[in-house]
């Protein structure tokens, strides 16, 4: 067991809470850092320090990070946005030579996970359900002859994130339009069922899935879930056990599901923590717990469905004030 545990949360925005429920979890036994870009990132004020570091495609990123966790003996790393994910899961070797472990999954699967046609071929591979996609349009347009999918469909980014650019198409105009308008465009079936968030855990010691918190999503907002209500369902939970698994995914996972005529269907997975991770917390799935257990050689005890359902979480504005000179 460490003496003490120093976690550093890089881009870490506006999640305010994410950095406190940290600190409450280490309760003086260690200290909660974090960085970003800019300075007008609220959440830097309520770490333990802060550090300004350049942005990832600048020079100089990566000794930066690397020289901040040799420097002030961080045991543990992670980041809240997605381009910086790769770098953690292709760096992992650097950072362990440095007594310091990268939350994070291997690099191909977080690869997988941000092409979503990739993800999308990984699931019908393995006989998941999930959404009917096509990254070639003249395919989709052969279905579309065939009855298999109809309009209206999403047209998204396959690599994109907090949904940006994502729009419904209702004819093939309107799909030669955006194709023409973006590249890297991916074609999606529209699922009119209802959508699902989780909020994973896969041990990094066990490599067994530890926490899974599922919640219905009520109203959402640039790709985050603003309102929701807990659920449990052991079909669902035993999906979400057998794909991570699969899938081979480490540390915390964010997932997309939408459910359709009485059947779960895996949409997206973001292998970080997800934005609507609070309503978790509070419902007592401590994951921040379960991160420091795992960097004090303790495998964490299977806490999957321990929490009530029917608790709603609602997301509100609130403002962080700072003087100039700070």
């Amino acid at each position: 067991m460490k003496d003490e545990v120093n976690v550093l949360i890089l881009s870490c925005g506006i999640r305010n809470k994410l950095v406190n429920y940290f600190k409450m979890v280490l309760d003086g036994r260690g200290r909660v850092m974090a960085a970003d870009s800019s300075h007008l990132a609220p959440a830097l004020y309520d770490a333990d320090k802060y550090f300004i570091v350049p942005r990832l495609n600048e020079t100089g990123y990566k000794e930066s990070i690397l020289n901040i966790c040799k420097e002030n003996n961080i045991h543990a790393v992670f980041s809240l946005i997605d381009p910086e994910l790769s770098f953690l899961a292709s760096c992992r070797q650097e950072f362990l030579n440095i007594g310091t472990t990268p939350v994070i999954s291997d690099y191909d699967v977080v690869e997988m996970c941000f092409n979503k046609f990739a993800m999308y071929q990984f699931l019908v591979n393995n006989h998941f359900k999930t959404i009917k996609s096509f990254i070639c349009k003249d395919e989709f347009y052969k279905n579309v002859e065939l009855g298999t999918i109809n309009y209206p469909v999403f047209l998204k980014p396959f690599n994109g994130s907090a949904s940006i650019n994502i729009n419904l198409a209702v004819s093939k105009e309107e799909v030669e339009v955006q194709f023409r308008r973006y590249k890297g465009l991916m074609i999606q079936e529209f699922a009119s069922g209802t959508e699902y968030g989780a909020d994973v855990y896969m041990d990094m010691i066990s490599g067994e899935p530890v926490a899974i918190f599922t919640k219905e999503k009520i109203k959402m907002r640039a790709g985050e879930t603003d309102k929701s209500v807990s659920i449990k369902d052991e079909k669902l939970f035993d999906l979400i056990k057998s794909f991570v698994k699969k899938a081979g995914l480490k540390g915390v996972i964010d997932i997309d599901i939408f459910k359709v005529n009485d059947e779960y269907y895996i949409s997206e997975v973001n292998p970080r923590f997800g934005g609507g991770y609070p309503h978790a917390y509070e419902c007592g799935v401590n994951i921040p717990q379960m991160i420091i257990n795992n960097i004090n050689g303790c495998v964490n005890e299977d806490v999957i469905g321990r929490y009530d359902a029917g608790i709603y979480m609602m997301k509100y504005s609130d403002i962080k004030i700072i003087r100039g000179k700070e």
